[in-house]
């Protein structure tokens, strides 16, 4: 696919993925941005009226399972469908979750919603990163420069879902309500954007299909053993053919980087849940006389993502990024991540502890901080672990690897739940304390690692 361009460039299907990649996310975190609220909330409020800590592990088993089920999207897409088609069928799915959630306020409605999204992302999300390193011959150190690329059209659409769907919400259609106590209340209407997140699904379906022949080829139309052979017709691949010692051995570093990649998403992920209740409680949200809505916050590290991955994609292919690995930058990301939580120590420090009057906030500018230090950690992490699972994984189990890279955001979102549902009991202080000294440890073990991982990658860096 690559052999007769320039390697100064990227591909046009590069762009194409972007896009579609842009279109579901935006649809995943407009949803994600008002998940927590919408189950928190009264039923006057437009909310379902569960309480916190059992909203906290709905949300963290939600955000789990999605990171579940691509294992199975990418078995089924390596041994049968192909990428192509997984790609297509996950979108529509996850179409039709979001429908359902706008339709129907209640709780079926809610787990009926819930179960259709994380289905039809276990289709789309594993498929759509392997069909990125497709685009590039084995040893193409445009590869990493092309994730952080490709990273920077997931975190496009994260960064306009929240704003879109925090203005429907909160502004176009919210209103007010009387309660039975004839006190006067704010009514979100949440359902709407849930409609907003099947719209932007619905474009970027289009997008794909009508223009993925003219720009992608042949890649990710046949399943994964075949379209391994359709990438490099040089060196056709026999699904049959045992792994050798190489391939066996890069697969353990994938496990092994699994492992690691399960910590930092479980500190990582607390943006959706204890960050954002902690958010709406006890942060002066109050700029020029306008409250922010609470799901714009969702916005701040996807808008970071956006000004710095071009810069980290640059960095990557410089001269001094060449001579980072992928532990050592792995590593790096998960001790900027235990860092930023200090931040966020700063607030409860202002408040003067954790204190329940939510009338005492701390300042805007310890949570942006937070985002903005996780930002640089994630920049390290995410994006090169997507590039490095396709470098590693043996062609005919690429998309099913690209699951269990994956399937460490179903753990760690997991775990992440019961972190932020112990808020409640422990305080946001200790929580906040003991995940960044957790995670810093782990990026620390990880960098000491760097010279046994990187003989078992056999040449990839």
């Amino acid at each position: 696919m690559t052999k007769g361009k320039k390697r100064t460039g990227h591909p046009k299907g590069l762009y194409l993925l972007f896009l579609t990649e842009m279109w579901e996310r935006f649809s995943y975190y407009g949803m994600r941005g008002i998940l927590i609220l919408y189950l928190t909330k009264t039923y006057l409020e437009g909310g379902l009226n569960i309480n916190a800590q059992s909203a906290s592990l709905i949300y963290g088993f939600f955000t789990g399972f999605v990171y579940f089920t691509p294992l199975i999207g990418g078995w089924i897409a390596d041994k049968w469908i192909g990428q192509r088609h997984a790609i297509t069928i996950g979108g529509i799915t996850m179409m039709l979750g979001q429908l359902t959630l706008f339709a129907f306020n209640t709780h079926a409605g809610l787990f009926a919603g819930l179960g259709l999204l994380i289905i039809g992302n276990g289709f789309f999300k594993p498929n759509i990163s392997t069909m990125v390193g497709g685009l590039y011959e084995e040893g193409d150190v445009r590869r990493d420069s092309a994730f952080s690329i490709f990273y920077m059209g997931i975190n496009l659409g994260a960064f306009m879902a929240p704003l879109v769907v925090g203005f429907l919400t909160d502004n176009l259609f919210a209103g007010t309500v009387t309660n039975e106590a004839g006190e006067v209340i704010m009514s979100y209407g949440y359902r709407y954007g849930f409609l907003a997140a099947a719209v932007g699904m619905c474009l970027g379906q289009i997008f794909f299909n009508t223009l993925a022949q003219k720009y992608l080829g042949n890649i990710g139309k046949r399943p994964g053993s075949l379209q391994a052979s359709a990438i490099n017709l040089e060196a056709p691949v026999d699904p049959n053919k045992p792994l050798t010692k190489e391939e066996k051995q890069r697969i353990t570093v994938i496990f092994v980087l699994f492992v690691f990649a399960i910590f930092f998403w479980a500190g990582f992920e607390q943006a959706g849940s204890s960050l954002s209740l902690y958010t709406d409680k006890y942060v002066d949200r109050v700029v020029f006389g306008y409250e922010i809505p609470t799901a714009w916050f969702q916005s701040v590290n996807p808008l970071f993502i956006v000004l710095l991955a071009p810069l980290f994609g640059m960095f990557w292919v410089s001269k001094t990024g060449k001579k980072l690995t992928t532990p050592i930058k792995m590593g790096l990301g998960m001790v900027i991540l235990g860092v930023g939580f200090f931040f966020m120590l700063g607030a409860v420090a202002e408040r003067g502890g954790d204190v329940e009057d939510v009338s005492i906030k701390a300042s805007l500018i310890w949570l942006v901080l937070t985002y903005l230090v996780h930002t640089l950690g994630e920049l390290c992490l995410s994006p090169v672990g997507l590039s490095v699972v396709t470098k590693l994984s043996p062609p005919k189990l690429a998309s099913v690897l690209m699951g269990v890279w994956l399937l460490s955001s179903f753990v760690a979102n997991i775990v992440g739940g019961f972190l932020a549902s112990s808020v409640e009991s422990m305080g946001a202080g200790k929580i906040f304390l003991y995940v960044a000294l957790f995670v810093i440890v782990c990026g620390i073990i990880l960098i000491s690692l760097n010279k046994k991982l990187l003989r078992m990658m056999h040449g990839v860096r």
